[in-house]
């Protein structure tokens, strides 16, 4: 036994009801206060539904003090809701557009994070409440009233009734991969010159850590935000860099690290280390633990930062050596700038619009206002290709419909048509029919228990009044656990316990209840088949084959400038960039949802998603890398020999791209069975590099090689998921592309266990 509940208790339930009791005493005491110490039934009514809407049909993620911060925030929209609500019930027409244009957009609120959408059905809901006879603008003041003092009890409940520990801060979290990171490069500046299993195994933990997925809700950096952002490149610069460090090839023998300087003399050290220049390991390791203390709170001096931009110029123009020290340069260059990336981002994490950041180049948001970003963020999922704007679109059109057809038939309890709606409705047809099933079959038992208990009590009110509170105790527990079944029973048998409190009702209040989720179900049914019926499953296959055909430009232009040379300067991106960054961000949404939809019937997908995004994540990553330099310089051009290797090998890797782009999207004549992918795998070896190739060679065929495996991976088809690159540590499941848009999380929609 532990604190209020046995330790017994399974997890789930334990959560539940906790939850369950902080919203059962908010709006039970709300409800009660308002309705029989000041006979407000009106008030009473918003101070209850405020309370369950904003806790118990909504899932705010964080702990409690993160909860009742987010209630404190959205109170003042709730006020705007509720009026609007308000006054354009008059009408029929007035009240429809309403629910179509305030549906539409508190849905794709969902672009700013799983706060956002957390919190995107409790604001409907109180949008929808005043939507419905009593058609009385005057009552506005107690309507106000009720909603505010009953979130305001729940805020008080939130902050005090059974808090949650507080998870790991995502910047801590950031902070110990850095140290992880220093800590692999120092042990690569001596013999060995490799990991010991122990090293790699806390590199590969603490990166698996800051992948979205593995992550609290709340602490996913997710918003659009200057710090949000670029918390979440932060992030993915330290994976990116942890997994540089874990595959650095060693030092070859004829060579001697600079830090093995030490055991020689003292004139010999100097001579051999103004022979070699700066050690980048050393400086890589500096940076780590300078960036682990500003994600801390302090305030270091940047000069690690400095150094290391020496270091990494010093490396750049290395060009002469034997083959392995040529590779090696070029893994040193790649752990450099993944390094001076995870320190600038955290800087502007940490200080936002005042970090010393270059404003071009990945860190392109680092001077733009939040309007700007934010504009940025809902302009670009604006379209029917994004899944956040398909959602959107579902639901508000399903809402219209049901408030339509609730105020031209003046269905008794209209409310409830439109809570069904909104809460049955799922992202597919599939998971809507199997959902509005169970949830009319459990609203059916809970009519028939809440019809008998209205007949046999009649208008005996104290008793529904000692009733209500345990029920609703076990209702908030039960459902989110045990499904929509139970929800659906037991949230049938509330309402009517409530509603007998505020009018005499029979039983016919439970056939009320019974016919509107019915009605309800319906529109939702057909609206899930009319709209997007498959949910995810199209969309993410036609943005992962945009994906792909986009990558395959780039692969093909980057690889000819390689080969080319020429003037290179600053840009904020190469060509074609943004275009493949913007195709990024939609397919990480679909993924996002798709892994949230049920795959139990029919053939299974055996295809790793994930592989795709990554290969995206690569194409960004390394083509900026190799033709955006941080000044301007003139490159010369590879020999023919290095040229001709590096354009064939990027046109191969582009028509793999192009290939499986066909695969996943096919037309009416592609071919069912493509060439095989595995034959890709011949990338020139030490053996067939050309004589006198630059280190630039090197660093294009270790990109190209990166790129092969990831669709070899997504040729694959395995059904065993989603493995981890071991290479990058990139894996995408909702990470986004070095700082370019952050994800949306998980569509809360899909929380089992709500009622309606």
């Amino acid at each position: 036994m532990g604190g209020p509940f046995p330790r017994r208790l399974p997890p789930a339930y334990r959560a539940a009801a906790r939850r369950a009791l902080r919203v059962t005493i908010a709006a039970g005491t709300g409800f009660y206060v308002l309705l029989y110490g000041f006979d407000l039934a009106v008030g009473a009514t918003y101070a209850l539904f405020g309370a369950i809407a904003m806790a118990g049909l909504s899932h705010l993620p964080g702990s409690g003090r993160q909860r009742a911060t987010l209630l404190v925030g959205v109170v003042p929209v709730c006020w705007v809701l509720i009026t609007l609500g308000t006054y354009l019930s008059v009408r029929t027409w007035s009240a429809v557009l309403g629910m179509l244009v305030v549906g539409f957009a508190l849905a794709f609120m969902a672009v700013g994070g799983p706060r956002f959408a957390g919190a995107a059905t409790g604001l409907q809901l109180m949008y929808i409440l005043p939507s419905f006879p009593p058609y009385d603008p005057g009552s506005l003041g107690e309507r106000l009233a009720g909603a505010t003092f009953g979130l305001a009890l729940l805020v008080i409940a939130e902050m005090t009734l059974l808090p949650e520990p507080a998870a790991l801060p995502y910047r801590e979290r950031a902070a110990r991969a850095a140290d992880a990171a220093a800590s692999c490069a120092d042990r690569l500046r001596t013999a060995p010159y490799t990991l010991p299993e122990a090293t790699l195994r806390t590199a590969r933990d603490v990166s698996t850590g800051l992948r979205s997925s593995r992550l609290p809700e709340a602490e996913r950096p997710a918003g659009a935000g200057i710090r949000q952002r670029a918390l979440a490149h932060t992030g993915l610069a330290t994976r990116t860099l942890l997994s540089r460090l874990t595959v650095l090839p060693p030092p070859p023998q004829d060579e001697l690290p600079p830090a093995d300087a030490a055991d020689m003399g003292t004139a010999e050290s100097e001579q051999a280390g103004a022979a070699k220049g700066p050690d980048p390991l050393r400086a890589v390791m500096e940076v780590a633990r300078e960036t682990a203390a500003r994600l801390r709170g302090r305030a270091p001096d940047g000069r690690a930062h400095t150094a290391l931009q020496q270091a990494r110029r010093a490396l750049a123009e290395t060009e002469d050596g034997a083959p392995a020290a040529l590779r090696r340069n070029a893994a040193l260059l790649e752990v450099a700038d993944a390094a001076l990336a995870m320190s600038t981002a955290a800087d502007i994490a940490v200080r936002g619009r005042a970090a010393d950041a270059p404003a071009p180049g990945r860190f392109w948001y680092a001077r733009q206002r939040a309007p700007r970003l934010w504009w940025r963020r809902l302009s670009g999922h604006a379209g029917g290709r994004s899944v956040i704007f398909q959602n959107a679109v579902r639901i508000s059109l399903a809402l219209a419909a049901a408030r339509l057809i609730a105020g031209i038939d003046t269905l008794p309890h209209g409310f409830w048509v439109l809570l069904a709606t909104l809460t049955l409705t799922r992202t597919t047809v599939r998971e809507t029919r199997t959902t509005e099933r169970k949830a009319l079959t459990g609203t059916l038992v809970g009519a028939l228990v809440a019809a008998t208990l209205l007949g046999a009590v009649g208008t005996d009110t104290e008793v529904y009044a000692v009733a209500l509170p345990p029920l609703m105790l076990v209702t908030f527990t039960l459902g989110p656990v045990k499904g929509v079944g139970w929800a659906q029973a037991l949230f049938t048998v509330v309402v009517a316990l409530v509603f007998a409190q505020l009018a005499p009702a029979t039983w016919q209040l439970a056939e009320f209840r019974l016919l509107d989720v019915l009605t309800g179900s319906a529109i939702g049914a057909v609206f899930g088949l009319l709209a997007w019926p498959r949910g995810a499953h199209d969309e993410l296959r036609r943005s992962v084959a945009v994906l792909l055909r986009i990558a395959a430009e780039i692969v093909v232009a980057t690889t000819a400038q390689v080969a080319a040379g020429g003037r290179r300067v600053p840009v904020v991106t190469a060509p074609g960039h943004r275009s493949l960054q913007h195709a990024l961000v939609m397919a990480e949404s679909a993924y996002a949802q798709y892994q949230s939809e049920p795959h139990g019937l029919g053939p299974p997908v055996r295809r790793d998603w994930q592989a795709a995004l990554i290969a995206a994540h690569h194409t960004l990553w390394g083509a900026d890398r190799l033709l955006v330099p941080a000044e301007p310089v003139v490159v010369p051009p590879l020999g023919r020999e290095a040229s001709g290797s590096v354009v064939r090998t990027g046109d191969r890797v582009a028509a793999a791209m192009l290939l499986t782009s066909a695969r996943m999207d096919p037309t009416g004549d592609t071919a069912e069975t493509p060439a095989p992918l595995h034959a890709l795998t011949a990338v020139p070896t030490t053996a067939a590099d050309p004589p006198g190739a630059p280190r630039t060679y090197y660093a294009t065929m270790s990109w190209l090689a990166a790129l092969t495996t990831d669709l070899e991976r997504l040729a694959a088809e395995t059904g065993a998921g989603a493995a981890p690159d071991t290479r990058t540590g990139t894996e995408s499941d909702t990470d986004s592309a070095a700082g370019v848009e952050a994800p949306v999380g998980e569509r809360q929609a899909e929380r089992p266990g709500r009622v309606a």
